[in-house]
């Protein structure tokens, strides 16, 4: 397996980071993830566009976006998979111990893994903890991920493949890496960013192409929602046949199933949709 890291590819046993690097003592760093099919990522200009969001909001320099596609078209090359998980990721370098930023500018680290294909549905669980809609990484797809691996160390332990939050003032935000989508008197809607939600790329495609409407939720519409499904990189659209304890009956609903296969379709038909 080769990986690119600083510059150039190199193989995985030898590709290493500082021990002071910002994005491993601090989780001062960003990232995407990247659906691969046969060599090709899926929403690349967008996924890049949003790794210099991102980056942006962390106050790290600008990542060189047309050194970040060299890099993903190498690692892509040199690692053929039919499909996969590129993973983009982007810290503050090496730093001092603590919070300050080192002066050495920061680290780039691209890596393939495979990627098996998803089951259709799956099972939800909600946590008791909350996403904070108003705080310095709402909305920023950064490497501070720990609450998000305890809240899915819940799921698993509960059958379930995701687990979602509410934000502060109890309203439905997203999952530890998906967005949720529900269907309410056969209308689709889906929390808008300024709940604290991650501006995901495949929920943005999804609102396009199927119209749904962003709609602060509250978190108890899960009890009651017609359909839910999730959106993400990995996970296309996926309809969710229990929430909790909640069976949801026939899944994927209705307006679930036209939302897979209009997703399905146009990503077909455009592998980097603008």
């Amino acid at each position: 397996m080769k990986i690119w890291l600083d510059g150039e590819l190199r193989d995985a046993d030898g590709a290493r980071v500082s021990v002071f690097d910002h994005g491993l003592t601090v989780g001062d760093g960003v990232f995407e993830t990247l659906r691969t099919v046969d060599g090709r990522a899926f929403a690349l200009t967008r996924h890049l566009d949003r790794l210099a969001s991102s980056a942006r909001g962390l106050g790290l320099p600008a990542p060189d976006l047309d050194e970040v596609r060299r890099a993903c078209a190498a690692v892509l090359d040199a690692n053929p998979l039919p499909l996969g998980r590129l993973r983009i990721t982007y810290t503050g370098g090496l730093s001092p111990l603590g919070s300050d930023r080192g002066e050495a500018g920061p680290t780039l680290v691209v890596a393939l893994g495979e990627s098996p294909r998803r089951p259709d549905t799956t099972a939800v669980v909600t946590v008791p903890w909350t996403r904070n809609e108003r705080g310095a990484l709402a909305g920023l797809k950064s490497t501070s991920y720990g609450e998000n691996v305890v809240a899915l160390a819940r799921a698993r332990a509960a059958g379930a493949s995701e687990a979602l939050f509410g934000n502060t003032v109890g309203q439905l935000c997203e999952g530890t890496g998906s967005n949720v989508f529900v269907a309410l008197d056969g209308v689709l809607h889906t929390p808008p960013l300024s709940s604290g939600c991650l501006a995901g790329i495949t929920r943005a495609l999804t609102v396009e192409w199927t119209g749904a409407k962003e709609t602060d939720l509250p978190l108890d519409v899960l009890e009651y929602a017609d359909e839910v499904f999730l959106t993400s990189t990995l996970r296309d659209v996926q309809a969710v046949t229990r929430v909790d304890g909640r069976q949801l009956g026939d899944a994927p609903g209705p307006l679930t199933a036209e939302a897979m296969r209009l997703f399905a379709e146009r990503a077909a038909a455009d592998f980097d949709p603008r």
